[in-house]
């Protein structure tokens, strides 16, 4: 049941909860558009036609706001990674799983501007470097854990999973970035699967064990 309007004008707590959701979604469509440099708080703050102070009372300044937008993102696509483990008991065949789901995500063009905006911002800013490496490992946790149990069962090779894991992000984002620079045609479904399988064979190629 919806809440009641408040005394004074104040939201209720699920206009507040509205408000923030379409704050982020329109800060992130700022930073991807324009890059987070050029991003101002009062034109993130005209397009929801509230004042600059309401904003900055909740955002105190343009990283809080950003580190909001990240930290909404990294929850939905660690969840997406997670329950993409969660699809098979076989530890090959789940890491598989996480990796492709990985990939999808890297195919999204709205996804990628908006990242590749902050990375370029992060080139500039130590801080933020510090927070995007973090948000990275968080990020990953479920592909990390997806290593460690295919490891656990003897399909892939020992070592650190977390080096593991960025070898396998590296082949799936060199292929994203190929898509995304326009070197080949962005895919429809069948072709993604085709372009993510040439990647993922090469890295169970190179990890699985000798004796296999």
């Amino acid at each position: 049941m919806t809440e009641p309007p408040r005394p004074g004008g104040r939201p209720t707590r699920e206009g507040a909860a509205n408000l923030t959701r379409q704050i982020l979604d329109d800060a992130r469509a700022a930073f991807a558009k324009k890059g987070v440099a050029n991003a101002s708080m009062e034109e993130i703050a005209a397009r929801q036609a509230i004042s600059k102070h309401t904003l900055y009372r909740r955002y105190p300044n343009k990283q809080a706001l950003l580190e909001a937008v990240v930290e909404r993102d990294l929850i939905r696509f660690r969840a997406a990674l997670a329950q993409a483990a969660m699809q098979h008991e076989e530890p090959l065949l789940a890491l598989h799983a996480v990796a492709f789901r990985y990939f999808l995500f890297g195919t999204d063009r709205d996804y990628s501007a908006f990242y590749l905006s902050v990375a370029a911002e992060a080139v500039l800013s130590a801080s933020l470097r510090e927070r995007l490496a973090i948000w990275s490992s968080v990020a990953l946790e479920p592909m990390v854990g997806a290593i460690l149990a295919a490891q656990a069962a003897g399909a892939i090779i020992a070592g650190d999973p977390s080096e593991l894991c960025g070898v396998l992000v590296d082949l799936l984002e060199g292929a994203n970035n190929r898509i995304r620079l326009g070197l080949c045609d962005a895919p429809d479904e069948a072709e993604c699967r085709r372009v993510f399988d040439s990647r993922w064979t090469i890295f169970q190629t190179a990890m699985t064990p000798k004796s296999h």
